[in-house]
């Protein structure tokens, strides 16, 4: 079986992957998932920040392994054009960032995020004994991980939690904490993990997350994601005259900055082979030059207002 590894995709700034109109009071919304309506960053778009990335624009006239990797299109008619072999599917949310009163924002994930995570760390060999582990929670209530000293709760015996607008009954001893606990580790290790771009810090961070991380009801967590999105209005402006220029108003929504999603990546059938080589070489080859360590990408649009900084974060462990 071909190996797949998880790409952690942490946005360091508000990431804005759109859907190009909206019907609503924002013109430009971001992507959602039919069946859930929570945000997502496609595969393809993924794939082609990554290829550009590498250069691979250029790189697969003079590279076999670019080539092999992001595929080829026929642009001179000489009938060699092959597929891509690297895959990236969808990286869906795992984690919300919501603001809250205390501990100025959580990261909150959900029972039905963690089980959907839980299927493509399967498929990546790292899911281990979590899947014993995804917590049970009420309706408004919210799990803490026992033992990390959540800084979510104003005293250390404090009972509620406020995120956003709501204020939830928490919960940070028993089985289900301990739970919890293992998901907040196993997290923030994969996301901030040593030797990353911010290999001074990546300790601290994870102590960080540790302390802000919190499970909710799904149904919580569906208000989060619906509502805690980010939406700026902008307006472009009439050199001549210094006001709005006519029809120049409109609103675009962005996941919030720290917001943490997943994706499996791996390699499909080689159609590019070179020098006798085999394709399992190949894979793997493909796999060690292009999802290894962390990466700092933009991903989505508005760059020129500085939307889409992330963090891209292969783990295979």
């Amino acid at each position: 079986m071909a190996e797949r590894r998880i790409c952690w995709i942490h946005a360091i700034t508000p990431l804005h992957v759109g859907t190009g109109f909206g019907v609503g009071f924002v013109d430009l919304p971001i992507a959602r998932e039919k069946t859930t309506d929570w945000p997502f960053t496609p595969g393809s778009g993924l794939k082609g920040v990554f290829a550009d990335a590498h250069g691979a624009s250029d790189a697969v006239k003079r590279d076999e392994l670019a080539r092999a990797a992001f595929g080829k299109a026929d642009d001179e008619g000489s009938g060699q054009a092959n597929s891509g072999a690297l895959v990236f599917s969808d990286a869906r949310l795992v984690c919300m960032p919501v603001r809250s009163l205390y501990g100025t924002f959580a990261w909150i994930t959900c029972p039905l995020a963690l089980r959907r995570l839980l299927r493509d760390l399967d498929a990546a060999g790292q899911v281990g004994e979590l899947h014993k582990k995804v917590p049970s929670v009420g309706n408004s209530a919210i799990i803490l991980p026992e033992g990390v000293g959540s800084e979510l709760r104003l005293a250390s015996d404090g009972a509620r939690v406020f995120l956003a607008d709501l204020d939830v009954e928490a919960t940070a001893t028993g089985p289900e904490s301990e739970k919890a606990a293992v998901w907040a580790a196993k997290i923030a290790g994969w996301v901030f993990p040593d030797g990353g771009p911010q290999d001074t810090s990546a300790e601290a961070w994870r102590k960080i997350f540790k302390r802000r991380f919190g499970v909710v009801h799904d149904s919580l967590f569906n208000y989060f994601s619906s509502q805690g999105t980010e939406v700026v209005t902008r307006v472009k402006i009439n050199p001549e005259t210094r006001t709005a220029a006519d029809k120049a108003l409109w609103a675009e929504e962005s996941l919030p900055a720290e917001a943490i999603l997943a994706s499996l990546v791996w390699c499909d059938r080689i159609t590019h082979t070179w020098g006798g080589r085999k394709s399992e070489e190949i894979e793997q080859e493909i796999m060690k030059t292009y999802c290894t360590g962390a990466k700092a990408l933009q991903v989505g649009g508005k760059a020129t207002v500085g939307r889409g900084r992330v963090r891209a974060v292969f783990a295979n462990k």
